[in-house]
């Protein structure tokens, strides 16, 4: 799959995410400060599925009606890099097939799916 890790996600997942054979483009270490916009835009038109934690994102895609390719939303209690590890492993090893143009909320506890139609 091909990921767009936004630069709140940190190296350490991006790397992970490249072992596991997924194409990766890490804002945190190719475009840092790259906006909201222009981060989103870029997902969208190089097909690339973001991964964030930033809660702006649904306002863009519910709100605003930004398109996308599929955003994966990490709200997460603990933040280190080893527990979103833990839980992309369980969204991908679970989930794979449903990330592809869905908006999918990632907690601790549960995943949600939404699916945008504009």
């Amino acid at each position: 799959m091909r990921f767009l890790v936004d630069e709140c996600i940190g190296p350490s997942v991006a790397r992970w995410l490249r072992e596991q054979d997924h194409e990766v483009f890490s804002v945190y270490e190719e475009a840092r400060g790259l906006s909201d916009d222009a981060l989103i835009a870029k997902a969208f038109g190089e097909n690339w599925i973001l991964i964030t934690n930033d809660k702006d994102f649904g306002e863009k895609v519910y709100r605003e009606q930004r398109l996308h390719k599929g955003i994966v939303l990490l709200r997460l209690e603990d933040e280190r890099a080893a527990n979103k590890i833990a839980a992309l492993r369980r969204l991908l090893d679970q989930y794979a097939e449903r990330l592809p143009n869905h908006f999918t909320v990632v907690t601790e506890k549960q995943v949600r799916f939404s699916r945008i139609s504009l």
